[in-house]
């Protein structure tokens, strides 16, 4: 069987090779030849996995009665070659504070600790074993062979199971999903699914399936450009608290526009609300008119910014929103800045009647106002009485009483 040599000594490479004598070639299966204890150790491994049953048998047994302290200073050192390790995982009559030194050993080959987990009867070193998540998460076949050794204790299995859980079962849960949308000509629900946070979101499999059917802008049409480092302070998390309180207000809003919030709503209100402030930005941005519906509420600036940079809003909408007085100054202004939706005369006939619109756009929105709308507006007590005042005189102008 071949042995990668590591060693630098030329004794190492010779006994090993079968270039030394043969009394030499005995006397360090018996462990007595006068080697540095890396070198030995590295010569007594290559030993007992050679085809010669007399080297091999010596070496074995003189790898099972070597000193304990001596042979686990050397496992445990950084400088000890990976097949020292592997082969020593794997004879079971050492020590166990040997084992536990090799599977904590970061050189040690993963597929020996996989060996080694599979077959091994002590409990505490499985246990120890389990306790690693980042190598459970790294190599699942730790997992699986852990969970197929009948000594794993009830604890180590609990572990292990809720690593599997966690990392594999629900990744490839939000795969299955992704897949199925996918095939349903659903991309960008499908894109929203596979880059879902589901623990970190709060969302079971069915709330993110569920918000899921809402997404339908694709990665490739959202721009994010404007999100510049002066929102940088107004992205965090929100309590459990505070997000039921814009539960609470979304629903104020509706239920004075509604006489009955049907309850599917109020359903899709809390599955949002789930969300994180970044989530609900992306869902605001990707999502459908039901979803935009309920994030131009969301007392959260950004959120409520990224509705009006939906690709897929329409004029319908955004007059809409022009007219609404929980909105915030910044989503008026940039209605109003907007070159595609400051064209619509409806869109700027509600940004004037707004008392939220900032005061230099709804002067500038003023001479664009039909004479009949100007009227109204000098006579209108819910704007300002600049705004009143400016109505007034431009009216006039137009029926010639200036």
């Amino acid at each position: 069987m071949s042995f990668a040599i590591e060693s630098a000594n030329p004794v190492v490479k010779a006994v090993i090779e079968g270039t030394a004598p043969r009394p030499a070639r005995l006397a360090a299966a018996r462990g007595i030849l006068p080697l540095p204890e890396l070198d030995l150790i590295e010569v007594l491994v290559g030993l007992a996995v050679c085809d010669d049953s007399e080297l091999s048998t010596l070496a074995y047994q003189s790898i099972r009665t070597h000193d304990t302290e001596t042979l686990n200073g050397l496992v445990r050192s950084e400088s000890v070659p990976a097949a020292i390790l592997s082969h020593l995982a794997s004879v079971s009559e050492l020590p166990q504070k040997i084992h536990e030194s090799i599977i904590s050993n970061s050189k040690t080959p993963v597929a020996a600790i996989v060996k080694f987990a599979g077959e091994t009867k002590s409990a505490e070193l499985l246990d120890a074993i389990s306790l690693n998540q980042q190598l459970l998460v790294e190599t699942p076949a730790v997992i699986d062979a852990l969970l197929k050794n009948p000594n794993l204790s009830s604890d180590a299995d609990r572990r292990v199971t809720e690593t599997k859980r966690e990392f594999f079962e629900k990744e490839r849960g939000q795969q299955q999903i992704a897949n199925e949308l996918r095939a349903q000509g659903k991309e960008a629900a499908a894109e929203f699914i596979e880059n879902a946070d589901f623990e970190g979101l709060g969302l079971s499999d069915d709330d993110a399936f569920f918000l899921a059917e809402h997404i339908i802008v694709p990665d490739n049409e959202t721009d994010d450009s404007w999100l510049g480092l002066e929102f940088i302070e107004e992205i965090y998390e929100e309590t459990p608290e505070q997000r039921q309180a814009i539960v609470n207000k979304i629903l104020g809003e509706m239920s004075s526009e509604e006489t009955d919030v049907p309850i599917e709503r109020v359903s899709v209100i809390n599955r949002i609300m789930k969300m994180g402030m970044k989530d609900r930005t992306k869902l605001a941005m990707k999502g459908d008119r039901e979803s935009r519906n309920i994030l131009i509420r969301d007392p959260n600036r950004i959120v409520a910014q990224a509705v009006v940079q939906n690709p897929r809003i329409t004029e319908q909408e955004i007059e809409k929103i022009a007219a609404m007085r929980s909105i915030t100054e910044d989503i008026l202004r940039s209605i109003a800045s907007s070159r595609q939706w400051s064209r619509s005369y409806s869109i700027v006939h509600n940004l004037a009647r707004n008392p939220r619109t900032p005061l230099a756009n709804v002067m500038n929105i003023l001479s664009r106002l039909q004479l009949k709308d100007l009227a109204a507006l000098a006579k209108n007590r819910n704007v300002s009485d600049a705004v009143r005042k400016q109505a007034t005189r431009l009216s006039q102008m137009r029926a010639g009483k200036g």
